[in-house]
């Protein structure tokens, strides 16, 4: 049985802010009382802005932050403290207005190769579950992250895996790279849908009307150019639920 999919509009982007943080707080109390920690992956794009009710009243004091866990979907192989880090956007935006543990928090390391910066990640995410600290999905093997939150491109692109890249049919790394982002800058490091899809739950969190034709096509089960488009493989081993704005549901 395919899991379930659940999917909210709303009016604005202030409402989806409001919705996804009680939908996160709510996610957070269930898992550190089942696990005793909360894994969460992060990615870039707008998604971190929409995060910000977390920080403020009454959210913030709403959650045991020292029992996060915090992850990144995809990174540019940049410095951290480069304005086109995700690190970065997500420490200024978010991470530095919480009470998380920095030992909690896995960037990607400095100063290497985007293939050396993928295998880095990989390893320590599969020592981290060797240690236990994260759980093992027991269908695939990988990492099984209790929430995954992900943005989408206005052209369906998830993560850093592009509509016209091989690595979006990876099936064994659980976390690759390319040097050719249609995107600056070029080179990153991404998850693997295998690892996408071994979440426990994933967040869709998509406003904009950029967004709107790929909403169409990801939500209307077509296909484009022959193809799905990247999002289409989201397909999570739990519950998989979209936030969305009226702009972005536009086509629906």
């Amino acid at each position: 049985m395919a899991p379930p999919t659940t999917i909210h509009k709303f009016e604005s982007e202030e409402q989806v802010a409001v919705a996804l943080a009680i939908y996160i707080l709510h996610l957070s109390v269930k898992s550190i009382a089942a696990n005793g920690t909360f894994s969460v992956v992060l990615s870039g794009g707008t998604l971190i802005h929409t995060l910000r009710k977390l920080t403020e009243p009454p959210y913030v004091s709403s959650t045991d932050w020292s029992k996060w866990l915090i992850f990144f979907l995809d990174e540019r192989v940049v410095p951290l403290d480069h304005p086109d880090s995700n690190y970065k956007l997500a420490y200024d935006g978010f991470l530095r207005k919480v009470s998380i543990p920095e030992s909690n928090i896995y960037p990607i390391k400095e100063k290497l190769s985007p293939e050396e910066a993928a295998d880095e990640y990989e390893e320590r995410l599969k020592h981290l579950v060797a240690n236990g600290t994260l759980k093992t999905s027991p269908t695939t093997g990988f990492a099984k992250f209790d929430l995954m939150l992900v943005g989408m491109g206005p052209e369906g692109h998830v993560a850093s895996l592009f509509c016209w890249h091989f690595q979006r049919f990876e099936k064994k790394k659980w976390v690759t790279f390319i040097t050719d982002s249609p995107k600056p800058p070029p080179r990153r490091i991404t998850f693997t849908f295998p690892l996408i899809n071994s979440a426990d739950e994933i967040a869709m969190v998509v406003t904009g009307e950029d967004a709107a034709d790929a909403v169409k096509v990801a939500l209307g089960k077509h296909y484009a150019d022959y193809y799905p488009l990247p999002v289409q493989k989201v397909s999570p081993e739990g519950g998989l639920t979209w936030f969305l704005d009226k702009e972005a549901a536009s086509e629906l």
